[in-house]
């Protein structure tokens, strides 16, 4: 890996809890050209997503490679809460993981998952890609995993909102997502972002709880492009803005291609 792309993964953290905007974006198509040309463009992460595409263990080893090489911090986006598959994610690389349709008991159980004992039940192997293959001190590389490695429950659903600050209050608990999608559905108000009302006063509650235990929200601009409303969102306090998805980006710039073609009679 180039120095520089490692030196800015190991800072992400430390730049997060220093305050600083995080910018990253959504791999559907987990493409390693893709996401280690997003490091080029500046980008701080980029979340793998498992839940919504085709995307197998093997494709994700590749992704969070590229992700390193580019110098983009890799989360996973698992499908549904499964410690066996949080932990695998985990040993190829991933520096977080996410988690979809989370509440409460979910996220005592990721936390667990995903921190070594006697802090959690991961499991413990030196043989992995996470650790070097053989790490020189495994205790130290454990310490440095459970410290660093950062937990993202996805929230989603109208019954978690009323555990959001128990969710940011729980100690291993490092960041919530709040996924605007599948929430408005569920507060039956499809398709609303966050300069609807409700959206709006869930969002600014999510981020007065974080900034009580010293977590972070992260979230997204979703099936858009739109700068204008990112900045809206940055404007509430959100600290990692996962812009659109990958996929959705090359749609969009191909449709504004598609403008050249001269209007029809």
């Amino acid at each position: 890996m180039h120095p520089q792309a490692n030196a800015k993964l190991n800072a992400f953290t430390e730049r997060l809890r220093a305050g600083e905007l995080m910018l990253g974006m959504q791999s559907f198509s987990a493409s390693p050209p893709i996401i280690e040309s997003m490091g080029t463009a500046g980008m701080d992460f980029v979340t793998i997503d498992m839940e919504h595409c085709p995307t197998g263990i093997a494709e994700v080893v590749s992704a969070v490679r590229a992700g390193e090489l580019g110098g983009v911090t890799p989360f996973v986006r698992i499908p549904q809460m499964d410690p066996s598959l949080l932990g695998r994610v985990l040993d190829l690389g991933a520096r977080g993981v996410v988690i979809p349709h989370a509440n409460l008991a979910i996220c005592k159980e990721a936390v667990k998952a995903a921190k070594f004992g006697p802090a959690g039940n991961r499991g413990a192997c030196p043989i992995i890609r996470a650790a070097g293959y053989s790490p020189a001190n495994w205790d130290e590389f454990a310490a440095a995993a459970n410290r660093d490695t950062m937990v993202i429950p996805l929230l989603e659903d109208k019954e978690s909102v009323d555990d959001l600050e128990a969710m940011l209050a729980l100690p291993g608990v490092d960041a919530i997502f709040m996924g605007p999608w599948d929430l408005s559905i569920s507060l039956g108000i499809p398709a609303a972002n966050y300069d609807h009302p409700v959206m709006g006063a869930i969002l600014d509650r999510a981020v007065a709880a974080a900034r009580k235990y010293g977590k972070h929200i992260m979230t997204t601009v979703g099936a858009t492009t739109d700068t204008t409303y990112a900045s809206r969102i940055v404007a509430r306090g959100v600290a990692m803005i996962s812009y659109s998805a990958d996929i959705l980006v090359f749609v969009d710039a191909c449709r504004r291609i598609n403008t050249l073609r001269p209007v029809k009679a």
